[in-house]
């Protein structure tokens, strides 16, 4: 009997999310990473999965996932023949994440600039409601540790531009630490979206509140990565840059403006006909 009631608390204890969450770790060279941060993942509550798509790392990150995969059902791995793109493989994740019937589909860097313990209060606000969670650094109680000044201008910038020239209401657009309701990602097209890089994480926060999804922000402290290399180059700030206004101009009713230019043009020209004709 007391066994009984022990595994009866035991579910109780079990977070709403609990064996529905997929979190997707997109790698290049984390040798030094990856091998604590899939097991950290693995040590939280509610049996989060893990899929790790590998971009073929030359240090040998994809062999290190295969080891820790063959032991354990909940790591996954999907390998990739050479750097494709940040945004590419968060779509490769989620149509992973989505052919495997998860409900609950996170993204995360390997390095630990997001934490995993925090993992959890996206995946409370997710369950609570919200389509989209970003683990923000520019809400109350988020923060930034480590960064260099031009790191934190680049960033600030970013978002305000995403602010004022999408009219993007969440406050940290370029977070990469996030939670999608399945839902969410059934009703996005991704294979519409251009962007490959790390501008795909403003695309994908345009389109989200354009459909109307309800985006929630919970604070997190983003920490400077310790072991590796930084993977943000200057042609991704510029391609983020880029994407914005692309997006900015896409959204513009640019088929309702060249008709009215058609119009006036057809009237003048009719008016001009009625000129020109003899009495």
């Amino acid at each position: 009997m007391r066994g009984q009631t022990a595994a009866v608390n035991c579910a109780m204890n079990e977070p709403s999310w609990s064996e529905k969450t997929l979190t997707i770790v997109p790698t290049y060279n984390e040798r030094e990473n990856i091998t604590a941060m899939v097991r950290s993942l693995r040590a939280l509550p509610g049996d989060v999965g893990v899929l790790v798509v590998d971009d073929g790392s030359p240090d040998g990150t994809g062999a290190l996932v295969d080891q820790m995969a063959s032991s354990d059902a909940g790591v996954h791995v999907l390998h990739r023949a050479g750097k494709l793109g940040l945004g590419t493989a968060y779509k490769a994740g989620f149509a992973f994440g989505l052919a495997n019937n998860y409900e609950y589909v996170c993204t995360m860097d390997a390095d630990f600039s997001h934490d995993p313990n925090a993992l959890p209060a996206l995946l409370d606000a997710a369950s609570a409601g919200a389509d989209l969670v970003v683990g923000s650094r520019y809400v109350p109680g988020g923060k930034v540790v480590g960064w260099p000044r031009f790191r934190k201008i680049v960033s600030a910038v970013a978002n305000r531009m995403a602010h004022f020239v999408l009219g993007v209401d969440t406050h940290d657009c370029t977070a990469g630490f996030r939670c999608y309701r399945r839902g969410l990602l059934e009703t996005i097209d991704l294979d519409s979206i251009f962007s490959t890089g790390y501008s795909f994480l403003i695309e994908m926060t345009f389109l989200c509140q354009q459909k109307g999804f309800r985006i929630v922000e919970v604070p997190i402290t983003f920490v400077n990565r310790t072991q590796g290399a930084s993977k943000i180059s200057k042609v991704e700030i510029v391609k983020a840059f880029y994407t914005m206004i692309r997006l900015r101009t896409s959204a513009l009713p640019w088929d309702k403006m060249v008709g009215i230019v058609h119009s006036r043009r057809e009237r003048r020209l009719h008016r001009n006909q009625s000129d020109n004709v003899e009495v």
